[in-house]
């Protein structure tokens, strides 16, 4: 399965100028916990809310603060052809949780995140389950159906 099924493509984005003050704002808005850092449509950075947390309450960096200055650099970024699986080993090894997915050129499209991996495979291992629950229901049909209350004792 391609990531392009998976992915976020209403990505949050700001440019490197942008005050923190306006990053927490659209982070706010869009119940977002990262804000992509953007230049001529490609990544350049990505602010998280940890980020804003350690910025403005640890260091305590004006609201005023550009971006730039506290961004990640260098992000991690993802072809938008890559398979689920390819895109979960990737996340693990470089321990992130949310990665900005690029076009063929390099041109921001989207983001996955750990979170829409997550619902995807707990979606998979539900159909998995319900398959195996349908499977042993016709070889057994006196076993209840999925969600039947049913009382183990009579089945002994």
């Amino acid at each position: 399965m391609k990531l392009s099924s998976v992915f976020t493509r209403g990505v949050v984005t700001a440019p490197p100028t942008a005050p923190l003050g306006a990053v927490a704002a659209l982070m706010f808005q869009h119940n977002v916990g990262a804000v992509v850092i953007e230049e001529d449509r490609r990544p350049v950075g990505i602010v998280t809310d940890r980020d804003l947390a350690e910025a403005l309450g640890f260091n305590g960096q004006p609201i005023e603060t550009p971006a730039q200055k506290v961004m990640t650099r260098h992000v991690l970024a993802i072809p938008e052809d890559t398979d689920v699986f390819a895109a979960t080993q990737y996340m693990r090894k470089r321990q992130v949780r949310r990665l900005p997915v690029v076009d063929a050129a390099d041109h921001l499209v989207g983001i996955v995140t750990l979170d829409d991996l997550l619902g995807l495979l707990g979606r998979e291992f539900a159909n998995l389950a319900e398959s195996i629950h349908d499977e042993v229901r016709v070889r057994e049909p006196s076993l209840p159906r999925t969600g039947e209350p049913h009382d183990l004792r009579s089945a002994r």
